[in-house]
């Protein structure tokens, strides 16, 4: 089968393109600056911005199965013309062109727990338009909606290290946020199956890990697995949006008022759809197993 992968060199992407590979698949990686990409030799690679329809639509031309991993980081601020609204929803409108005028009948698109056209952050908004557009159209199409996936390479446990510092720190609202982080491994086998598998077609899928851990418990086993400890102080969520508000246009603040909302939003699945995919939440990774720490946290899913 002949699979594009857009974003095939992000964090994601490269699992993925590798695990389709592996299962016998001419797979191309469609990404913005491929050169330099680390992928496995048989997987080919095409340059395209999402954002610009000219640039990508020639890449989808025999393609059988299509998949949209192109996103910012919901911590993301907007720079220049780039923002959440023109890589997921204007890249995704792109996307579904791209497949509808070049004969590509079925799409797999990432999107993310919480998404809502409605939702109290730019991304949770434009990730649940970027839904719309799927559904509306005429391709077989499958939806994840996966809460944060970690991995090597990915940004979630030193995401919590830029926003703490060692011993002593403040966490908006005591760092409750609660996740359910699924381990990238446990995670591409499932997206690599709906690439091949059509029962999965029409389906979205909220994809949880094993445990719920607060974003205080990942700080706690991130400097765990430095051989460090970390005290946390709670600071009130009125007087943590005042600050990243006050901060947000500076643009060495990593933080603004959407990225403080975006902290107490809760990153949970109701049901955890793992089970399509023939797996049990017992037996995915755990933060911890993959950091090699003991993990102190009383929740789990």
């Amino acid at each position: 089968m002949n699979v594009i992968v857009a974003g095939g060199t992000g964090f994601i992407g490269r699992r993925l393109c590798a695990e389709l590979a592996d299962r016998g698949h001419d797979v191309t990686a469609l990404a913005r600056n491929p050169d330099d990409a680390d992928l496995p030799n048989t997987v080919e690679t095409a340059m395209g911005d999402v954002s610009a329809y000219e640039s990508i639509g020639p890449h989808f031309e025999g393609q059988d199965v299509a998949v949209n991993l192109v996103a910012l980081s919901p911590l993301f601020k907007p720079k220049g013309n780039i923002s959440h609204e023109t890589v997921h929803l204007q890249g995704t409108e792109n996307v579904v062109r791209a497949c509808e005028e070049h004969g590509v009948g079925k799409l797999v698109q990432m999107s993310a727990l919480g998404a809502d056209p409605n939702g109290p952050t730019a991304y949770l908004r434009t990730k649940g338009q970027a839904e719309e557009v799927v559904r509306s159209s005429d391709l077989d199409w499958v939806m994840f909606r996966p809460s944060v996936v970690f991995g090597d390479g990915g940004e979630f446990v030193s995401f919590t290290k830029k926003l703490t510092t060692p011993i002593v720190t403040g966490f908006p609202g005591g760092g409750k946020t609660p996740f359910q982080p699924i381990w990238l491994g446990d995670f591409v086998p499932m997206v690599a199956d709906a690439v091949e598998d059509d029962e999965h077609v029409g389906e979205a899928y909220d994809i949880g890990g094993p445990e719920v851990l607060t974003l205080a418990d990942v700080t706690h086993l991130a400097y765990a697995a430095e051989g460090k400890s970390v005290r946390i102080l709670p600071v009130p969520m009125p007087l943590a949006k005042l600050g990243m508000t006050m901060a947000g246009p500076l643009p060495f603040i990593p933080f603004g008022p959407d990225q403080a909302r975006s902290l107490k939003v809760d990153n949970t699945v109701d049901d955890n759809d793992v089970g399509a995919f023939g797996v049990e939440p017992r037996e995915l990774t755990t933060l911890s197993s993959y950091l090699g720490v003991e993990n102190t946290a009383e929740a789990t899913a």
